[in-house]
């Protein structure tokens, strides 16, 4: 089995995100998979500026959690990205992490599976499609890496909502269950 990472973006406490991610975290340790969960919430995330000195280094400039965070992330076989979709898209903290991870592209990093766990308010098939189209557009900057799957529960959109439908819970159960 392998090592995942899961990390949690929403920054809500008791979210409707984290709520599908303890279940998406019962299924995976159940499948024998060691799991680490990490959680944005309280963390401090800088901007990345771009000055792209990591891609040397393999080590930001910037001394913030993230720094901590992509060591996790480097030496993990199997990452998970729990966001809560807003305005159609990831949560900005996912993304802020997401652009810190830039060191880890030049590096010997073990990551071959990344998924992805949304939840948002509506509940059409496109909403997540640009969250997907971001998280793709980083896994195309690892060339050993793919987007092997992900799973959308919409129509979830009163706080801790989550944790009155069964369906979602047993989805993200499931999921968490099929990860590789």
């Amino acid at each position: 089995m392998s090592n995942v990472l899961v990390i949690s973006t929403s920054l809500r406490t008791g979210s409707n995100s984290d709520i599908l991610t303890e279940r998406l975290i019962a299924g995976a340790a159940d499948a024998g998979h060691r799991v680490e969960h990490i959680s944005l919430k309280g963390k401090e995330l800088k901007f990345c500026v771009g000055c792209f000195a990591c891609l040397k280094t393999q080590k930001c400039v910037q001394k913030d959690d993230a720094v901590w965070i992509a060591e996790k992330v480097r030496d993990a076989d199997t990452l998970v990205f729990a966001t809560p979709i807003y305005c159609y898209e990831m949560s900005g903290q996912m993304k802020t992490l997401l652009d810190r991870m830039t060191p880890l592209s030049s590096a010997d990093y073990k990551f071959r599976r990344v998924y992805m766990l949304s939840t948002a308010t509506e509940d059409e098939a496109f909403v997540p499609e640009k969250a997907l189209s971001g998280l793709q557009g980083w896994v195309d900057c690892y060339k050993k890496a793919e987007l092997v799957g992900s799973l959308f529960c919409g129509g979830i959109a009163d706080p801790r909502e989550a944790a009155d439908k069964p369906g979602e819970q047993a989805e993200a159960y499931a999921f968490g269950k099929a990860l590789l």
